[in-house]
């Protein structure tokens, strides 16, 4: 997974918003240029190279100062927002790392 060639791919808008995506982005009043932002100025935390039909990246990024991890398929010619959500404090380290389940 290339993380320049998403940035490239939502640079040159060749994305789509699945619908659970969009529900989630309603329920959260993210708007789809906020997405753009979090995507072109987040940070890869981790990898999910063998989901299907495409590999897919978790992006961690800002809006006013709250966190938002956003969910990315990298597909041949095109980006597909999966999900986007706040990460909850106790589930994540400095949003970045997930704390084990124990």
């Amino acid at each position: 997974m290339e993380p320049k060639r998403i940035k490239e791919l939502v640079e040159n808008d060749d994305f789509v918003i699945s619908s659970h995506a969009r529900t989630r982005m309603f329920q959260r009043n993210v708007s789809t240029d906020e997405i753009k932002s979090i995507i072109l100025l987040g940070e890869v935390i981790e990898e999910y190279p063998d989901d299907e039909p495409c590999p897919s990246v978790l992006i961690l990024g800002f809006l006013k100062d709250a966190p938002y991890h956003v969910v990315v398929a990298e597909c041949l010619d095109h980006v597909r927002i999966i999900t986007v959500y706040n990460p909850e404090a106790d589930k994540w380290v400095d949003y970045r790392k997930r704390r084990s389940r124990n």
